[in-house]
């Protein structure tokens, strides 16, 4: 899930293109393995550091913002 989180970083990745992507299956969207498993990548990325990488856009999916976070988010409003 990282690594295409990493291959679209700076674009709104949706919960279904990550399950795709992660699984290679049918998603269900009713479960949170995605939560979930943002939560955990989140525990390893983004704890300890003052500036968080991975992102919630709400409604949307999931970005990982690599450079200005203003800029980025910026074109996804």
């Amino acid at each position: 899930m990282l690594v295409c989180l990493a291959r679209q970083a700076g674009e709104v990745v949706t919960r279904t293109r990550l399950a795709e992507q992660a699984w290679d299956e049918n998603f269900d969207p009713l479960t949170n393995v995605i939560d979930v498993t943002i939560y955990h990548l989140r525990e390893k990325v983004d704890r300890g550091f003052p500036r968080r990488l991975i992102h919630t856009v709400r409604g949307r999916g999931y970005m990982l913002q690599l450079g200005d976070p203003a800029a980025e988010l910026a074109g996804h409003g």
